[in-house]
């Protein structure tokens, strides 16, 4: 990895913690330029534009959807993927970082030219990974696709629930009763 590649890496990470932090609706370069230490000009040098690092920190900063149910072969392990990925937006790396997801889900709908496509986009590489792993366990269409939407948008929902209301056991004990609803066995074909 060359230093100018090492660099960008650096910066984008860098901006996801300021994004999560200080938020995207009034993101002005320069000031997250002078916060991470370089200027406006190097960030659109290394990025383009707010809109393209807006995607990139977006993008680095989902969990790997695919990587967590990898290793999916039964309902158990689905289950235990599912909240291995609940615990990470809740307690682990991804805490924070989902509120950069979260701002942008929410400007999507009152400023559509800007944050629409990335939204759209956001949720279908949450969902899409999912789907082939439900057909795996023997759910058929359209099935496998509303189980995937229910996980990951349901748990999506939740995560905020409990950001906005601070109420764990509540949401806790909901995450889990959604997670055993998402894995249960698929009905039988008639």
């Amino acid at each position: 990895m060359d230093s100018g590649t090492g660099r960008r890496a650096e910066l984008l990470q860098q901006a996801v913690g300021y994004l999560a932090t200080h938020g995207i609706a009034d993101l002005s370069l320069a000031p997250m330029g002078e916060a991470l230490g370089t200027s406006k000009r190097m960030l659109l040098y290394y990025f383009g534009s707010r809109e393209n690092l807006i995607t990139e920190a977006i993008a680095a900063s989902r969990p790997d959807v695919t990587e967590l149910f990898r290793s999916v072969h039964d309902e158990e392990s689905l289950a235990a993927a599912a909240l291995a990925l609940w615990q990470a937006i809740t307690r682990g790396r991804q805490q924070r970082p989902i509120h950069i997801l979260f701002q942008v889900l929410a400007l999507a709908p009152t400023q559509p030219e800007r944050y629409l496509e990335v939204a759209r986009e956001t949720i279908t590489a949450m969902v899409d990974p999912l789907v082939p792993v439900y057909r795996s366990l023997g759910y058929a269409e359209p099935d496998a696709s509303a189980r995937a939407s229910l996980l990951i948008s349901g748990l999506r929902g939740l995560c905020l629930d409990r950001i906005v209301t601070g109420d764990e056991e509540r949401i806790e004990i909901a995450a889990r009763a959604l997670i055993a609803t998402a894995v249960a066995p698929p009905a039988p074909q008639t």
